[in-house]
């Protein structure tokens, strides 16, 4: 059991030795670098908008109903000829998501028959308030004059995972080859 204990303490102190002598400090300095997120990322919601600025959301609430944790509201209200918002018969009035409920499983994004809601790559939710983590419509609605982002659409069916992006995600940080670009 000493042999042991004394090989596990060896093993420990040659990788501090090796750490501290080879390439430094592997923190990502978060502020100002952020880490890319793979393709497959389920960070906050969005809703998305058609090239002519009309709201993906039909209001079918799909998205409300398979929620596990029943963290979106959504309220549908009828479109007329004078006030259009959405392709559809109808369009979401309300829509929330209440954020410390959502366990970002992303079975909305599946449910939904019109690619509008998605979850992007944010992954910064700190909020001062918990009323604040109660995200409506504004907020995950993208305005027209800021345009409409990268089309984003998942097909849970089909691999989002290359070759190169499985390499950079089961990458060791304390590898030196890695740091080094190899």
């Amino acid at each position: 059991m000493i042999f042991e204990l004394l090989k596990g303490l060896n093993i420990a102190a040659h990788h501090m030795v090796r750490y501290m002598a080879g390439p430094g400090n592997v923190t990502v300095e978060y502020p100002e670098v952020k880490r890319e997120q793979p393709p497959f990322f389920r960070g906050r919601h969005r809703l998305q908008r058609y090239k002519d600025g009309l709201e993906r959301c039909v209001g079918c609430a799909l998205c409300a109903a398979v929620c596990p944790s029943e963290a979106i509201y959504l309220e549908a209200a009828e479109n007329t000829p004078e006030h259009r918002v959405s392709a559809g018969e109808r369009y979401a009035e309300v829509y929330q998501i209440h954020l410390l409920r959502c366990i970002f499983c992303g079975f909305c994004e599946e449910a939904c028959p019109e690619n509008a809601i998605i979850m992007g790559p944010s992954f910064e939710l700190a909020m001062s308030k918990r009323t604040d983590f109660i995200a409506d419509k504004g907020d995950m609605l993208d305005a027209p004059e800021k345009g409409f982002g990268d089309y984003h659409e998942y097909d849970p069916y089909i691999s989002h995972v290359t070759a190169e992006s499985d390499k950079k995600a089961k990458a060791d940080p304390w590898d030196k080859s890695h740091a080094a670009g190899h």
